[in-house]
């Protein structure tokens, strides 16, 4: 699968494109403001950052691919650098950050306490942090098998996914960190299956729990043939939250 195609045709949905608004809106950046974007992929959301007229966007990426993308997208920009790092030891000094944003990176890693962690270390102590982050327990599609379905998404948690549950534990990771937190869950619905399928991973993470042999081959096969020959519908709970340094 070809990653940052993926990544921007999912930023580019109806419903990503407006939780990614309410996270802006929610940063409030002012001129002045140093932005750190944690995990910033191939730099969907950067020159957004960007033209919000803070003085310096900072972004941080695990993977030298998507360092390398961001770095072209934003070459021309002089406000904006790209760094490889580590969310769990971000290459930032301590109190440097006024604005961060987390943006569906915690279900990549096995350890999220050290992420909100280092996002209480960088930020200012009236600085603001967003974090968006499904929860992938939760996705649920209609029609199709109901025991199949729990089937696939089961896989997805326990092979595919290094932290499918994290979303849900948001509140207690930011506020064990020092922060207070605004929660807030919505429920992205998706009403095409092709959709759906390039986002969510239906048929290539049924054909994976196959060759585990998780997953009957037949049963795979009559599941994706009843999601494709049906009205469609998936779901999936998605946790936003603003977290604010609290009082140690």
């Amino acid at each position: 699968m070809d990653a940052i195609g993926y990544m921007d045709r999912a930023a580019a949905l109806d419903d990503a494109r407006a939780y990614k608004l309410r996270l802006l809106d929610a940063l409030d950046v002012h001129r002045r403001h140093t932005v750190l974007d944690v995990g910033c992929g191939p730099g969907t959301d950067l020159l957004d950052l960007a033209a919000t007229g803070a003085e310096w966007v900072i972004g941080i990426d695990a993977d030298p691919l998507m360092v390398a993308e961001a770095r072209r997208r934003t070459e021309e920009y002089p406000a904006v650098a790209v760094h490889p790092g580590d969310a769990r030891r971000m290459p930032v000094a301590d109190k440097m950050v006024d604005r961060a944003r987390v943006d569906r990176v915690l279900h990549y890693v096995p350890d999220p306490e050290n992420v909100f962690a280092e996002l209480r270390r960088v930020v200012k102590d009236d600085g603001v942090v967003v974090v968006a982050q499904p929860d992938w327990d939760t996705i649920t599609v209609d029609p199709g098998d109901v025991r199949t379905n729990r089937k696939v998404r089961e896989f997805v948690c326990d092979h595919v996914v290094t932290n499918a549950t994290v979303g849900r534990r948001v509140v207690r990771l930011a506020e064990d960190a020092g922060f207070t937190v605004d929660l807030r869950i919505t429920t992205p619905v998706l009403r095409d299956f092709a959709t759906a399928d390039d986002i969510l991973g239906l048929s290539r993470n049924a054909e994976r729990a196959v060759r585990a042999g998780q997953l009957d081959a037949d049963e795979a096969a009559e599941w994706l043939h009843d999601l494709q020959r049906e009205r469609f519908l998936a779901a999936f709970m998605l946790f936003t939250a603003v977290l604010r340094p609290g009082t140690r």
